[in-house]
């Protein structure tokens, strides 16, 4: 927390995928490094992981992580960490895949799986 620039709730379609709806990025900096988390709420916990699905597919040679169940992968220059938890689709912009799966780890330790 104490890295965060700023908390936005962006409208759909985030990152501009058409398949996402809107939800809650915030930006921080680590050092010089930038990076986002988001998190957005879908209608249920199998429209979560459709959305992992989807989202999965735009990225440029996506590698399963199977601790997570989630996957890492570029996303147009963008390294990117998706994940579900319950209903909630969530993730890392801007870190590798070590740093990013740390930072998750974090985010997921806050979500409420409902």
């Amino acid at each position: 927390m104490a890295e965060r620039v700023e908390v936005t709730l962006v409208e759909s379609p985030l990152f501009g995928k058409d398949f996402l709806p809107g939800g809650n990025v915030a930006k921080y900096k680590r050092g010089a490094r930038e990076y986002e988390m988001f998190l957005l709420r879908a209608a249920s916990p199998t429209a979560a992981a459709t959305l992992l699905f989807d989202y999965k597919n735009t990225l440029a040679d996506p590698k399963f992580i199977a601790h997570f169940g989630g996957y890492f992968g570029d996303d147009a220059g963008t390294p990117t960490f998706l994940f579900t938890k319950g209903s909630w689709l969530a993730g890392v912009r801007g870190l590798g895949r070590d740093d990013a799966d740390a930072v998750a780890r974090e985010l997921a330790a806050r979500i409420d799986a409902d």
